[in-house]
């Protein structure tokens, strides 16, 4: 089988994920594109980029992430740093010839992003293939809503509803990571896990236009974390700790207008006490309606409510399997479940799929720089207490 040599930046949880994923794929997927060879890891800090070298197996562990964009054999490469230096990171990749797979929010500016997406498309000429790591729109469920509505048995969309909703920041002790800091996360909620309820409810419903939004920020100020590792809320500090100004958003709620003619609601939230990694979409149509929740991910609920009779009418279950999408990792028998590494291995899949058949993922920079342009119009709207259209 062919094999690809693996370069990654930032050996982080995301950096994990990656790694995971990539080693799964080919375990996963019969029909993998080719085997990954862990080249070189590269992470800022020595010690943290050396320990994970050994645990992945890689050949080379580096601190400066131009010996992975500069080595000749290295084929892809993964940038799961912070959002401040994706647009740098990813850019010298495809200008020096390699695949890029970068994690979300595609950037922290608009100008970023456009330019991320100009370098893609020169990239692309010569058959360089790039991708943004929004994983939860590739889940089973998701692509057979999208098989659902394209078959026209829910009729005409008329409404999305979709949240994401988590509790690891509503602590007020949760320490302050580079993910509340604007200048390097670029925004807080909204780039963090909004963009995640934004993309699935665009790949199901098209590309939102307008939006009028709210967005709010409720602690000021948080401890200050000691140390390069974003713990994602796991320890609290105590009150004696120094503490920090917060600048970016804790809670988003938006109302939108889709070029599809459907109208809808996206929300996210870090601050919602109960809720761990809640996130849904509900999608009606003028025939029925199908509903999903990513805590329960191998299930869709589908109402097919014009075919069914008075007093029959409700939501049926269907436990994804091997007869629906990406049914290769669900493990034979419907209700056996598959979790987030074999989602993350499923991203793989199709990266690797693009790569060796030169054609662009249905994620791939400029898609990042649409959403980045939502975003845009939702900060502008807060702003102008109005509606905005999405430029």
């Amino acid at each position: 089988m062919k094999k690809m040599k693996i370069g990654v930046v930032g050996a982080g949880f995301m950096g994990k994920a990656h790694c995971v994923a990539l080693s799964n794929m080919p375990k996963l997927f019969t029909d993998a594109p080719y085997v990954p060879v862990f080249k070189t890891v590269c992470d800022v800090v020595p010690e943290i980029a050396e320990d994970f070298k050994e645990r992945f197996s890689f050949e080379k562990a580096c601190t400066d992430y131009m010996e992975v964009i500069n080595d000749p054999e290295i084929d892809i490469v993964c940038v799961c740093t912070p959002n401040d230096s994706h647009a740098e990171i990813s850019i010298a990749a495809l200008k020096a010839g390699k695949h890029v797979i970068c994690e979300k929010p595609i950037a922290t500016k608009t100008e970023d992003a456009k330019a991320m997406a100009k370098a893609a498309e020169e990239a692309a000429k010569k058959g360089i293939v790039s991708m943004c790591g929004y994983q939860y729109r590739r889940v089973p469920a998701i692509d057979e809503a999208k098989k659902i509505i394209e078959s026209g048995r829910l009729g005409e969309i008329t409404n999305v509803r979709a949240q994401y909703l988590q509790s690891w920041s509503a602590d007020p002790r949760s320490p302050l990571s580079w993910r509340f800091v604007k200048e390097t996360a670029g925004a807080g909620t909204l780039g963090d896990i909004f963009t995640h309820a934004l993309d699935i409810a665009q790949y199901l419903a098209g590309n939102v236009t307008d939006v009028v939004s709210m967005v709010k920020t409720y602690i000021k100020e948080r401890p200050v974390q000691e140390g390069g590792v974003d713990l994602l809320g796991t320890v609290k500090l105590g009150d004696d700790a120094k503490k920090q100004v917060v600048d970016v958003d804790d809670e988003v709620s938006v109302l939108c207008k889709y070029d599809s003619g459907a109208i809808g609601s996206i929300e996210a939230t870090r601050m919602a006490w109960g809720r761990n990694n809640y996130l849904t979409v509900e999608v009606h149509g003028t025939k029925g309606s199908l509903t999903w929740n990513y805590e329960r991910l191998n299930e869709l609920e589908v109402c097919y409510g014009m075919e069914d009779n008075d007093g029959e009418r409700g939501f049926r279950k269907i436990y994804t399997g091997p007869a629906n999408p990406h049914g290769d990792v669900t493990w034979n028998i419907p209700g056996m479940n598959i979790g987030y590494g074999e989602l993350k291995a499923i991203e793989a899949y199709e990266f690797a799929k693009a790569v060796v058949g030169g054609y662009q993922p249905s994620t791939s920079f400029t898609a990042g720089y649409q959403l980045d342009r939502v975003c845009d119009a939702i900060l502008e709207s807060d702003e102008k207490k109005a509606w905005v259209k999405v430029k």
